[in-house]
């Protein structure tokens, strides 16, 4: 399953989800993100040349769990090109205070308010703005993404932005427990 940034990307660019197999991951994330240089994404995960081609050519595929997230990541990653992103980016920030974007935090498990853990458990449903649906879509990794969804639930509790003493920085969620609509 793709983590936050993962769930992020293809709510956002959803004709445009990773494949599911490995060796086709492998094949895309080294065409589009290494320019087809074998060497420089063994050297990106820390194995030799060898293992890559064989993670493309199905012979092999990742088992260590930080090979298998870095793969999924990037897969991710290289189905949509920087232009596009910008793009959708810069239609989102044009729908002003209504993105049409929504975006459902689950409190129960880790959700907390300056130290303190919430006083109701229940989902929090906000609608994104424009502006923050447009960061969404140009994000570039989970933390530019935790800091916009922060954001997002900082002006929930405010009352709006502007409003209240709350940041980002003051919410903490629990990134299994979230997803756009």
């Amino acid at each position: 399953m793709a983590g936050l940034f993962g769930r992020v990307r293809e709510a956002m660019f959803p004709s445009r989800k990773a494949p599911v197999q490995s060796t086709t991951q492998a094949g895309q994330v080294r065409e589009r993100k290494y320019g087809g240089n074998t060497k420089a994404m063994a050297a990106a995960y820390g194995v030799a040349p060898r293992t890559v081609l064989r993670w493309i050519d199905g012979t092999r595929h990742p088992t260590k769990p930080q090979h298998v997230d870095q793969l999924q990541r990037e897969a991710v990653d290289v189905q949509t090109t920087e232009r596009g992103r910008e793009r959708k980016a810069k239609q989102l920030a044009q729908r002003g205070t209504v993105s049409g974007i929504g975006a459902r935090v689950g409190r129960a498990v880790s959700f907390e308010i300056r130290g303190s853990d919430a006083v109701r458990a229940r989902d929090i449903h906000l609608n994104l703005t424009g502006e923050q649906a447009a960061a969404l879509a140009v994000a570039e990794d989970e933390d530019e993404v935790r800091q916009v969804i922060g954001q997002a639930l900082a002006d929930y509790f405010n009352g709006g932005p502007g409003y209240g003493g709350f940041s980002a920085d003051d919410f903490d969620f629990d990134p299994t427990d979230f997803d756009l609509s």
